[in-house]
Order: structure tokens, then C-alpha cells, then sequence
């Protein structure tokens, strides 16, 4: 389950309308209680892709090393990561499954129909490596 304050769970959203047409991208921060990943801050991240940023997002990793740093400053651990699909559904498709590597983590999508934040769902990733790796519905909690 992931567990997510409203503030949070509304600015991943916004986010996404903001970038339309194209995705957002960000990392979601906080820690893991049991099978509980408890969103305590969220950090957006700039979409690298320059080829196809309406249907793919890449996080710089130096981006994702500053986040990283600086959440565990604070006492945070990445417990997942958010994107927008404008204009599709709310569902991981077969290139965000590729590139998903952060097993234990939770993978956010939301949907963005013609430029307003739709449908938000969100997918664990379990595993212990590539060749077992899968995406389980997950429901999100929002508080």
C-alpha cells in the first residue's frame, strides 16, 4: 500500500496538468513500515527525454542523486517514483516496466485527459531481480 497525504497526492497531480503535453516526472520520498510506503514529501524531477517526452520520461541521474542525498538529510529513503501519461490510461505500459529497477518501490501514474489530472493509480514493484520482476496493483491511501 502506499500511504500519501493529500498536499502530496494533489501536487503529483499537478504537476502533471502543469507539464501537459507532455510527462512529469518525480520521486516520492518518506519511508516503509511493514508493506506500507509512507509518502512524506515528494521532489520533481525534469523530464530528459528530448525524442518522445509526451509518451517517455527519463530522471537525470545526477537529479536522482541530489534527491537522494538530500531526502536522506532529512531522514527520507526513495520509496517511489510518479510520471503522467497525457492522454493515456492510468496503467504502466510495457516500456515503464523496462525501465522500472527500484524493486520495493512504488511506481504512480496519473493520467492527464486533455490537460486535467484524471485517474491516479499506482503499481509496486516486486522481485528480487530482472528476471522475476512484476508490477502488483497497489492501493493508494490518501490522508
Amino acid at each position: 500500500m502506499l500511504r500519501i497525504r493529500r498536499k502530496e497526492y494533489e501536487a503529483v497531480r499537478q504537476h502533471g496538468e502543469e507539464t501537459y503535453p507532455h510527462e512529469c516526472c518525480g520521486v516520492l520520498l518518506g519511508r516503509v513500515d511493514d508493506d506500507v510506503r509512507i509518502v512524506t514529501s515528494i521532489a520533481r524531477a525534469g523530464n530528459t527525454r528530448t525524442d518522445s517526452a509526451h509518451n517517455r520520461y527519463n530522471i537525470d541521474p545526477r537529479d536522482l542523486i541530489r534527491i537522494q542525498r538530500e531526502g536522506r538529510e532529512r531522514g527520507e529513503d526513495i520509496v517511489g517514483f510518479y510520471h503522467s501519461h497525457p492522454d493515456h490510461p492510468a496503467r504502466w505500459s510495457p516500456t515503464d516496466f523496462a525501465e522500472a529497477h527500484w524493486f520495493g518501490c512504488s511506481y504512480v501514474i496519473t493520467s492527464v485527459e486533455k490537460g486535467k489530472a484524471a485517474l491516479t493509480n499506482s503499481f509496486a514493484l516486486k522481485g528480487m531481480d530482472e528476471a522475476d520482476k512484476k508490477f502488483s496493483d497497489e492501493p493508494i491511501d490518501v490522508e
